[in-house]
């Protein structure tokens, strides 16, 4: 992991995530057993990092079972880190009042992950902004038309090595 990323922290590391937290983590090996986690805190919010691969079921499973049910998607942002992109997604259970945050890490090359607007559609334009301004292609989004730069803007102005020019105002 690049030295530069805030590293989550876990287990009797995660002195700041919260008792209820810590039961979550716990309970995800249950609800995510057929795939690969990496559980975590970010901060006071239990974290789990997971393959691109396996967003899409990962995150059905956490909306439908009865246990987790983060029925509603908050934000989805992407990270550059030079080596890789990383996807955030914040999700929030109506019923058990808890966050989760979910992470993926992408290849700079090619950052690409499936799109979750199938679980909810809250998650579109999130997903259209990071093509936008990072280059992250969602396989199965229904519209990855341009959001906030208009078509044909060349490069993403999102990653670190996007080049900004100097200008002065008048």
């Amino acid at each position: 992991m690049p030295a530069e990323q805030p590293k989550g922290e876990t287990g009797s590391e995660a002195p700041n995530l919260p008792s209820k937290g810590k039961v979550l983590l716990n309970l995800l090996s249950e609800v995510l057993s057929g795939h690969k986690v990496e559980p975590g805190a970010l901060f006071d919010y239990p974290e789990i990092t997971i393959g691109p691969q396996a967003i899409v079921e990962a995150c059905r499973l956490l909306k439908e079972d009865v246990r987790t049910r983060f029925n509603m998607l908050t934000c989805i942002a992407a990270v550059d880190y030079k080596e890789y992109i990383q996807m955030v997604y914040v999700l929030f259970s109506l019923d058990h009042r808890q966050s989760l945050v979910l992470k993926v890490n992408l290849t700079e090359e090619e950052p690409m992950v499936p799109s979750v607007s199938s679980i909810w559609r809250g998650a579109e334009w999130y997903e259209r902004e990071a093509h936008d301004l990072f280059g992250v292609y969602f396989g199965g989004h229904p519209d990855l038309s341009p959001l906030l730069l208009y078509e044909g803007f060349e490069g993403y102005p999102g990653r670190k090595e996007f080049p900004f020019h100097e200008y002065e105002e008048y």
